[in-house]
């Protein structure tokens, strides 16, 4: 059984958009959403520097694009399973036919701009905790007021807060974590500090008519599976503010008998956690169209075309 995933915001690097461009009908495509979203995609995916693609309201639908072309160019595949991490729950819900791309585009534009407001309050940020044990991470990390707001599985925590407790958190590492590392992102994410941007996209979910998912959604709140469009836009807009829990996703997986997993573009960090999470899970990370052979192989292998 093949689960096909998206990343969330970190994934992007400059210029990780250009050689996407070049396969037939992407330019127009991303053209398209690009008029459709009023953000020039084309422009921040192929020239765009490192600190450009770091602000929240460009990063988000700029993945959620890539995700979608990059999945596109696979051809017609129908996973038993999809997900993603953070905003890539919104290119999961496209590839699950809740929403159409365009909706799926619109409304992350939404939730980047309403995020990037909130996280201009106070200056927040996340760093990853590489090692340790969840149960002596989280609550150290709550003494110092931060939030494990990803908890990714495979020894890795995010935790989310202001930058002074981010600092205090450098100077003052939970048993066993080897590193902490800062993340390419503009605020705290999935905490209590998004609060103000879930009311904004409460507002834009109403306008739209979500469908049921044409294949097996699973969900960051939880890792449950998602059977309504109702619901599943519901927890689109709630988990701005909540804990992904990346750790239940992947156990999801492994309870409906997945045996391969593909990351679509910008891909490499959910397949570099299920490598050491899902043993004997074949992985494909699309990061160039070089790699699109290697997932049709599994594709081949592992799912209905």
């Amino acid at each position: 059984m093949l689960v096909l995933v998206a990343p969330g915001q970190g994934a992007q690097t400059p210029g990780f958009l250009t050689p996407w461009l070049e396969l037939p009908g992407a330019s127009d495509r991303i053209a398209a959403w690009s008029e459709a979203i009023g953000l020039d995609l084309v422009h921040y995916g192929t020239k765009a520097d490192a600190d450009e693609i770091r602000d929240t309201a460009v990063a988000q639908p700029l993945l959620v694009a890539a995700g979608l072309l990059s999945a596109a160019a696979l051809g017609d595949v129908t996973p038993g399973v999809v997900a993603g991490h953070s905003v890539g729950e919104f290119t999961a819900a496209a590839f699950a036919g809740v929403l159409d791309d365009t909706a799926a585009l619109r409304l992350v534009r939404t939730r980047g701009l309403a995020m990037a407001e909130a996280a201009a309050v106070t200056a927040t940020g996340m760093s990853a905790l590489l090692g340790g044990d969840p149960e002596v991470t989280v609550p150290h990390l709550e003494k110092l007021g931060l939030t494990a707001a990803n908890v990714n599985g495979a020894g890795q925590i995010v935790a989310a807060g202001t930058l002074e407790q981010l600092a205090a958190l450098d100077a003052d590492k939970p048993e066993g974590v080897r590193r902490v590392v800062a993340l390419k992102v503009a605020g705290a994410f999935h905490t209590h500090h998004m609060a103000p941007a879930v009311a904004k996209l409460e507002e834009a979910a109403a306008e739209l008519s979500p469908a049921d998912p044409a294949v097996t959604y699973v969900s960051n709140k939880d890792g449950r599976t998602v059977a309504t469009g109702a619901e599943v836009l519901a927890r689109l807009v709630g988990q701005v503010a909540n804990p992904v829990r990346w750790d239940l996703c992947m156990e999801t997986f492994q309870e409906l008998g997945a045996t391969a997993l593909i990351e679509v573009c910008p891909g490499g960090t959910l397949t570099g956690i299920a490598k050491r999470a899902l043993p004997g899970v074949a992985t494909v990370a699309l990061k160039t169209p070089d790699d699109l052979d290697a997932a049709r192989t599994l594709i081949a292998q592992h799912a209905a075309v």
